[in-house]
């Protein structure tokens, strides 16, 4: 039945790998099976026959779908069924887009969709690696004009040893966790993070990942020669030669002379009568040619922004080639955020702010990795009015989830372990002004508002990009590109990291891959620049992590209970808990060995409560010290509530430092008041006085009425000569 059905089979990283086409998914340009080790992926690749009209980019999309029955799990929604991508999911299909859009033809209109469904996991077995495989292996076979393969693994560095593709358990030790694509010659991607190693370490980890890439590169070209379909012709989106030759003969004088500026909005405002003076002269000549008209200007700007750089060494706003734009940072602009701060380079400026949260306030992931939970969140937002345009609000894009995970990515490494600091930190960066690195600005900024909200990081966190221009031999890279180089330039190489080494790299390459050379040489470049940010701009913004948190932050305590009495602290249907919760003002958690850990803005009300779990954990004993609520009123006392169930007499003989007449001149029903345990009676009952814990811990000192040793005694004897004078004058 299956005529065409084949199987193809190799090893990788020490795993089996195999490729089965021709038996599913008859009807797109190309599909596979790929299984490795126990981690299948489908892959599906299909191509509109005619191009999209009215464009001028490349129609591609890949979607990466996380299917959770691939692990076993029924969704978690209302509906439980799979909804909108997780953010793991945009993050991967960003991964295998990346390295293969630079690989179709720039003048290719039609729409290309590129679909991985995750079926079976194996958490040794990356699917996203497996994916990004299978991605290649489909349109390489496909009839989709494509200028592969490539391939793609993970690099680990496990006890100083670089480890290609490594398994769940090793990636928990690992040291780095780098995604390398590559073609045969050239590297295509990198996706990294790391906990701070050095550009060598980093360098050196790249390499392996890329000589690990040549033999599936190798394994996939011979499925190529073997099944591979020609691939079909397409209508051309170029503008002719002669075209594009007469309108920048027309405009380059007027071209050069608007990009010359370093003000974005000066060079928008300079282009718009070159755009319309070379339409009035061309639209005649070229009828129903506007889109590739704009298309000759676009390339007239690219060739003079390339020739002053590879020519001249310069750039669109004059700098020298390592030179950084100016910089600014504040920090503590937002009185009522928990931290705050702002980073500026040249026209790109990030404003991010730092919500600190109970430990209880983590993420909850419903995908198909093994991690469920997230305390520390990065998001990154970028506005239209941050380029100056309109355009509604809309939910975050896959951009603005990359770039968010970039900067989470960059900051992890430094972020304080939940036993170091109790909370769960939230991060937003809000892009107020974007021309360049704005996910670089976030990470700057990112580093200013987490030590402005007083968390403890184990060192500051600064990123930078490297751009490069090639052309045939020739290359050269420049530091902190602005938008006019990144839109004209080859490559974007972000770098993130602490003065001692790295922490995230991104790259994005519009060709097809770096030499190692290139590489090196942009490692180097964004050391140097991100230590001269650290030093000279940021630190000297605030130094270090403030040494309090701000007062409207939630404060922390902790505790142990006993174990067994877990139950007793949270009571039946959760009761006794909701109760602390909602008169203290607070929220608690409780793990399974009996820690409690109790936040809230007032930090008596985290006292209070506090001081009622230990009393549910820890029976009281006498001379200890309490915060209780009155519950009742009698005409010899009142009842003190320290903890829910548990509940004391104090005597109107120590309800206070004076002589009281009545119980209610001294306390109400519904006071919160300090006692002191007396004494437990045989029958468990408790004996509390307010007048001790008032002379003891507030240091009021009783009046001289009051016996200081047994003021019960000394009322007492008093009411026992009252009652025998007036039996007395009876008789």
């Amino acid at each position: 039945m299956f005529e065409n059905y084949r199987v193809f089979e190799t090893e990788f990283a020490g795993r089996p790998l195999k490729i089965e086409t021709g038996k599913m998914t008859q009807l797109a340009n190309a599909a596979c099976l790929v299984r490795y080790g126990e981690t299948v992926i489908h892959v599906a690749v299909t191509a509109a026959s005619k191009p999209r009209e009215g464009i001028d980019f490349f129609p591609m999309s890949v979607d990466f779908e996380e299917k959770l029955y691939s692990v076993g799990k029924i969704p978690g929604s209302f509906l439980r069924r799979e909804g909108r991508p997780s953010e793991k999911a945009v993050l991967t299909s960003r991964v295998i887009d990346r390295p293969i859009r630079p690989l179709f033809p720039k003048d290719m209109r039609n729409d290309v969709t590129i679909v991985c469904t995750a079926m079976s996991v194996d958490p040794d077995c990356s699917p996203e690696i497996a994916a990004m495989v299978g991605t290649s292996a489909a349109l390489s076979i496909s009839d989709i004009p494509w200028n592969g393969p490539i391939s793609g693994v993970s690099v680990g560095l496990v006890d100083g040893e670089y480890v290609i593709n490594p398994t769940a358990e090793q990636r928990k030790v690992s040291r780095m966790a780098v995604t390398v694509a590559s073609t045969d010659e050239r590297i295509a991607m990198i996706e990294a993070g790391a906990d701070i190693v050095t550009d060598e370490e980093m360098y050196e980890g790249i390499m392996a990942g890329h000589r690990a890439n040549q033999p599936i590169i190798e394994f996939i070209k011979k499925m190529q020669a073997e099944i591979g379909k020609p691939k079909f012709s397409y209508p051309s989106n170029e503008p002719d030669e002669e075209m594009f030759e007469a309108i920048k003969a027309f405009a380059i004088e007027d071209v050069k002379a608007a990009l010359d500026t370093d003000d974005k909005n000066v060079r928008d405002q300079n282009l718009k009568p070159v755009y319309e003076a070379t339409h009035a002269k061309f639209d005649e000549i070229y009828p129903d040619s506007e889109a590739k008209i704009d298309e000759c200007l676009y390339k007239t700007q690219k060739y003079v922004v390339r020739r002053w750089l590879l020519d001249e060494q310069k750039r669109v706003d004059g700098r020298k080639m390592d030179e950084i734009r100016p910089l600014a940072s504040e920090v503590g602009l937002l009185p009522r955020a928990h931290g705050s701060g702002l980073f500026t380079r040249g026209q790109t400026q990030v404003l991010t702010v730092t919500t600190l949260g109970a430990a209880s306030e983590y993420q909850i992931l419903d995908g198909i990795d093994e991690e469920d939970r997230k305390r520390y969140i990065h998001h990154y937002n970028m506005p239209s009015y941050s380029v100056g345009e309109t355009r509604p609000a809309r939910s975050p894009g896959r951009r603005e989830i990359g770039h968010g995970a970039l900067a989470e990515r960059a900051l992890l490494p430094v972020i304080p372990s939940l036993e170091e600091f109790r909370y769960t930190i939230r991060l937003v960066s809000e892009v107020l002004s974007s021309n360049g690195s704005t996910s670089q600005g976030s990470i700057c900024g990112s580093t200013l508002s987490l030590m402005d909200a007083g968390v403890p990081i184990k060192a500051p966190v600064a990123g930078i990009s490297c751009g490069l221009i090639t052309e045939g031999e020739r290359w050269m890279t420049m530091v902190d590109i602005q938008g006019r180089e990144d839109f004209f330039g080859d490559m974007d190489f972000k770098v993130a990291g602490t003065h001692e080494g790295i922490t995230a790299i991104q790259m994005d390459l519009k060709i097809s891959g770096l030499l190692p050379e290139m590489v090196k040489e942009a490692l180097e470049k964004t050391h140097k620049a991100r230590n001269y940010i650290l030093d000279e701009v940021m630190l000297k913004a605030i130094p270090a992590p403030r040494p309090e948190l701000s007062k409207y932050a939630p404060k922390m305590l902790s505790t142990t209970v006993p174990v067994d009495k877990i139950r007793e602290v949270i009571g039946s249907g959760g009761k006794v808990i909701q109760k602390i919760c909602a008169e203290c003002d607070v929220k608690i958690d409780i793990n399974d060995d009996g820690s409690v850990f109790i936040s809230g803005i007032d930090i008596d009300n985290c006292r209070r409560a506090l001081s009622i779990v230990e009393t549910i954990g820890n029976d009281p004993e006498p001379g200890t010290y309490y915060t209780g609520k009155v519950t009742r009123l009698m005409d010899f006392g009142a009842f003190v509530e320290i903890a829910p169930g548990k509940e004391g007499l104090v005597h109107i003989s120590r309800l206070d430092t004076k002589r009281t007449e009545k119980v209610e001149d001294v306390v109400s029903v519904g006071d919160i008041v300090k006692v002191k345990v007396l004494e437990i009676d045989d029958k468990g009952r408790l004996n509390l006085s307010r007048r001790d814990a008032l002379i003891d811990l507030d240091g009021i000192v009783p009046e001289n009425s009051i016996s200081e040793t047994s003021g019960t005694s000394r009322r007492e004897g008093g009411r026992d000569n009252r009652d025998r004078s007036r039996r007395r004058d009876r008789r």
